[in-house]
């Protein structure tokens, strides 16, 4: 049975990585977010209701047994048909999952991060990752940067992939800074108002777009 259409399901896979803008996002538009823990072995059932999955300091293609769990369930989600918007591991889950690779970039991305979008424009974003992603057959490349030209894709109109995290905004940040301390390299002190703004309205555009059509198709 798909999620009613006014929720949609978000997978969290650590506890300092939540949904962050994509709540706030929620929230506006009326529609409930059901969010699993996957660190924590709950996952929906499978199914080919739309769902959302965030990123997270593990690797895409090994780490611990809830991780292979997740792949599994991924896997047959998609073989539902559901539709994806996934962030960062997330991305690299989604793109394992339709036949692309992930590999160890030779410098760790991190900080703000100016992306290079295909149709020109242009946006300062947070990264934090030391994988890439060889995109799936069939994806189409949407963004990339100085060290990771994979930064964001799209197979048909359902799946999205980003390698970067237009999720973080000033509170999420500052949960990150707080939990993993000297190894954080996000921002710590300066006011970064504007930029979280223009990122959050990025963010609120390609979330609406990517769930009209995950709600159309599911018609």
């Amino acid at each position: 049975m798909l999620a009613p259409s006014n929720s949609v399901q978000l997978i969290q896979h650590h506890p300092a990585e939540g949904p962050g803008a994509i709540a706030t996002w929620a929230q506006s538009r009326g529609l409930t977010l059901a969010v699993f823990r996957a660190d924590l072995g709950h996952l929906p059932a499978v199914s080919a209701a739309p769902v959302i999955i965030l990123g997270g300091p593990y690797e895409s293609n090994a780490g611990p047994a809830w991780l292979a769990q997740e792949r599994q369930w991924l896997a047959a989600s998609l073989a539902q048909g559901a539709p994806v918007f996934a962030i960062c591991l997330g991305a690299q889950l989604l793109a394992l999952s339709l036949g692309g690779q992930v590999r160890r970039m030779a410098t760790t991305e991190t900080g703000w991060t100016t992306v290079n979008f295909a149709d020109g424009s242009a946006l300062k974003v947070l990264e934090w990752h030391e994988d890439a992603i060889d995109l799936p057959p069939g994806a189409q490349l949407l963004a990339s940067s100085a060290l990771c030209e994979q930064q964001m894709y799209a197979v048909g109109s359902t799946r999205i992939g980003l390698q970067f995290h237009p999720e973080w905004n000033a509170e999420s940040v500052a949960q990150l800074n707080a939990h993993f301390a000297d190894e954080s390299p996000l921002p710590r002190h300066q006011d970064h108002s504007a930029a979280y703004r223009q990122v959050y309205d990025w963010l609120q555009v390609t979330l609406d777009q990517w769930h009209l059509a995950a709600t159309a198709a599911s018609r």
